[in-house]
């Protein structure tokens, strides 16, 4: 498989492209007012301990407060569990039976690191079990094991990275060998290693000083992290169309090492480095709901806060006479796409697929089986299900950031994210009763309808026009005025006489 990384940075942000076999499946978003939070390392304060969720509400000093699940509390004592009773504890360990609800307590300082990016009204999920990401290794303080990537493919080679980490690791340290550190000899790794605990004595160092909230540590920002977690040998190139970018990430490569410097590119063309590449109009596709497939068929994705919903449509494709072929031929296709854009869009959580109806049960296999070789290539977690009977797939996907379309569209003010606006029937109605419960009240007969002009043209446009109709059928004289920065569905009914807006009282 073809692997590139391309990278478009502008002022506004910087934006990361992976490409396989010149397909887009990955693209990452950064900006300055929006950047990575993943790893970074926070001394916060317990704001609350909830038992009955088996959590904890940690103020980190963002808006929301950051969330502490119980099962993301390790059974280590760092040095902000000094005060903890002996009683709670098995030599420098927290006992395997203690309920975390009694170990933390409001107000008090705890060391965590976040492991998910806040998502639309919840806060950052955290841990107390803190890692470290180096080029070739991962750093894991108070912790005692050693693992080895499982994407290493040669036992041989994972037994001597698993033998050489063992010998290099300090007391009191635990260490994880990353895929990059293949064909990596002692010295390189221990050099890594190093730098990872030269920066964790400063986080110990801020730890002691510092007060909650904290920021103690802040990992590498989305293009450098991006180059340190998946330029692997499997990656053909990097294509970079900004100087200052291209000599921080070769930069980057020197210091630690890496052969992979000379795969690095500079592109100097005037045309935009996403269009050369065909990603800016992939980039346009990944956000409409409609996507649609080379045989004719189509894929409907709709994201919801509960779920995402995906439906698969035959569409234009008419194929052979045989139904169950074409359903099958339409669903592998689907499911071919479906697991591409998950991954473009970076879509968690629960998903739930409406595949095309088939009859026979091996059919339905081979459309599961193929659904789960393409996710294969995904770095996220996937969990999938068996087919219902009702042709129905649930999964999940990890969720670490907000997807895609969170990164670079916001809520439409004028329908608050329904996609809906009332039709100018319902509006109509609207304002009928609100007149109705006006003349209840006993105000002054002349009232002033201020509106959208759609609005207005609605009340005037036929030769008895609706306004006159409703002057008619309540005895009210009603003049209208027109506001052109009024949302179209919105309206105001005024007190002619004082110009007192009744709206609010009365709708």
């Amino acid at each position: 498989m073809k692997k590139e990384i391309i990278i478009n940075s502008t002022n506004e942000d910087t934006r990361i492209a992976i490409l396989e076999n010149n397909k887009l499946v990955e693209i990452f978003v950064e900006r300055p007012d929006n950047e990575r939070m993943v790893g970074d390392i926070y001394k916060g304060k317990i704001r609350r301990v909830v038992k009955g969720m088996q959590a904890a509400f940690i103020d980190i000093g963002f808006e929301q407060d950051a969330f502490l699940h119980f099962s993301d509390m390790g059974q280590e004592v760092n040095q902000l569990f000094a005060d903890v009773d002996e009683e709670f504890l098995e030599g420098d360990k927290i006992k395997t039976d203690m309920d975390p609800a009694d170990l933390l307590r409001n107000g008090q300082e705890i060391v965590v690191q976040i492991i998910k990016e806040p998502i639309s009204s919840k806060g950052p999920r955290v841990t107390t079990e803190l890692t470290l990401p180096g080029r070739f290794l991962v750093l894991v303080p108070n912790q005692h094991r050693v693992g080895v990537s499982r994407k290493i493919a040669s036992a041989r080679e994972r037994r001597r990275l698993r033998n050489i980490a063992r010998k290099i690791l300090p007391k009191n340290y635990g260490l994880i060998v990353r895929t990059v550190a293949e064909g990596k000899d002692e010295k390189t790794l221990e050099q890594d290693l190093q730098k990872l605990i030269k920066t964790w004595h400063k986080v110990q160092q801020e730890i002691k000083r510092s007060r909650a909230p904290k920021l103690l540590f802040k990992d590498l920002g989305m293009a450098s992290s991006v180059i340190r977690d998946l330029f692997t040998s499997d990656v053909k190139r990097v294509v970079v169309d900004s100087r200052k970018m291209y000599r921080e990430i070769t930069r980057y490569l020197k210091e630690v090492g890496s052969e992979l410097v000379n795969r690095v590119e500079y592109f100097k063309s005037k045309r935009p480095i996403f269009d050369e590449f065909n990603i800016e109009q992939e980039l346009q596709r990944s956000v409409e709901r409609k996507v649609w497939m080379k045989t004719g068929g189509y894929i409907i994705i709709e994201q919801t806060e509960a779920l995402t919903s995906i439906d698969v449509n035959s569409g234009r494709y008419f194929g052979k006479k045989d139904h169950e072929r074409n359903s099958l031929k339409i669903n592998l296709e689907a499911a071919r796409e479906i697991a591409r854009q998950l991954r473009l869009r970076d879509i968690g959580g629960l998903i739930v697929i409406d595949f095309i109806d088939m009859e026979q049960e091996e059919n339905k296999q081979k459309v599961l089986k193929e659904l789960r070789k393409e996710f294969a290539h995904d770095r996220a977690i996937t969990r999938i299900e068996e087919m219902s009977r009702f042709g129905l797939v649930e999964m999940t996907r990890q969720r670490i950031r907000p997807s895609l379309i969170y990164n670079i569209n916001e809520t439409c003010p004028v329908c608050n994210g329904t996609g809906l606006v009332p039709t100018q029937g319902t509006i109509l109605a609207n304002i009928e009763r609100v007149i109705r419960r006006y003349i209840a009240s006993n105000y002054d007969r002349r009232i002033i309808i201020r509106a959208h002009p759609h609005v207005i043209d609605y009340l005037n446009n036929k030769k008895i026009s609706r306004r006159h109709r409703l002057m008619w059928k309540y005895w009210i004289k009603i003049d209208t005025e027109v506001d052109e920065t009024m949302n179209p569905y919105e309206f105001r009914v005024l007190v002619k006489k004082t110009r007192e807006d009744v709206t609010k009282k009365f709708l």
